[in-house]
């Protein structure tokens, strides 16, 4: 059964990039929200969103310059975990562990 399944042989690549997707979608989904209401707002959508990313926000703030805005350390937050999800594609393609797209050269 898991044999024939792409994702079980390769889900160390997978499962990761999956995580970090989903952390970049609520990333998204906060700063969105964050355009309409205000930052005290007690509304528990709210709460999820800022208990799960806070934690990112706070260790991007610490190596962002302070002229950047609050507002943005979100967008900044997803570059750095764009650029995570990259690199770690790269070292898996270098490693000959990444999967592949499926496609022979010369056909």
């Amino acid at each position: 059964m898991f044999v024939d399944n792409p994702f079980w042989e390769y889900w160390y690549f997978h499962i990761p990039n999956y995580v970090i997707a989903a952390i970049i979608y609520t990333l998204f989904g906060r700063m969105l929200l964050g355009l309409f209401v205000a930052p005290d707002w007690h509304n528990y959508i709210w709460k999820t969103f800022c208990r799960l990313t806070d934690p990112l926000l706070d260790a991007t703030a610490r190596i962002t310059p302070d002229f950047v805005a609050r507002g943005l350390l979100p967008l900044v937050t997803i570059f750095w975990l764009i650029v995570l999800r990259l690199v770690y594609w790269g070292v898996l393609g270098y490693y000959g562990l990444a999967p592949t797209l499926g496609l022979t050269p010369g056909t």
